[in-house]
């Protein structure tokens, strides 16, 4: 596989990559430095890249191991998920409250267990489909099914206390 024919296949989801890898590290330097590993792994190993029925989804994998060894690691004792991935509106009200609401999101998805805010976040965000979530994963629909109702749920239920605080 020569250069060309790897940036072809690799950078159409190199913003997925991103996100998912923000979306479990702290900070935006992290995310970078993980997709740039996970590329590296990649061009290392480009013989092999064709052999993958789902080029995209391996390098999600790679990406989601290599996220989840960094928060493990002795080095990212400091690390925690921060996201900020949105559209803002016009009004700024509108712009205010709308970015209160998010960042409540993802203070919340933050407690969620690991398993299930990685789900939420390819699901949700991503917008994968269970088969591939599960393949990414290695699991199977039914689990990942389960764990994106959960995390929905605790996600839903948290703004619904936040919002009716006082009330009642």
């Amino acid at each position: 596989m020569e250069k060309t024919e790897f940036i072809t296949l690799v950078m159409p989801f190199k913003d997925k990559l991103y996100r998912l890898a923000k979306r479990i590290l702290v900070s935006k330097d992290e995310a970078e430095d993980a997709v740039q590993e996970v590329f590296l792994k990649l061009w290392k190993s480009k013989q092999n890249i064709e052999n993958y029925k789902n080029p995209e989804a391996f390098a999600i994998t790679m990406t989601k191991n290599y996220c989840l060894d960094r928060l493990k690691s002795k080095q990212a004792s400091n690390l925690k998920i921060v996201h900020s991935n949105y559209q803002t509106a016009d009004d700024v009200e509108t712009t205010i409250e709308v970015n209160d609401g998010v960042q409540m999101v993802f203070k919340i998805m933050e407690t969620l267990p690991e398993q299930q805010r990685i789900v939420l976040q390819l699901r949700d965000v991503e917008q994968f489909e269970f088969s591939e979530i599960a393949q990414m994963l290695e699991s199977n629909e039914t689990a990942v099914r389960v764990a994106l109702s959960r995390a929905r749920k605790t996600v839903r239920d948290a703004m619904i206390k936040n919002y009716n605080y006082g009330i009642g």
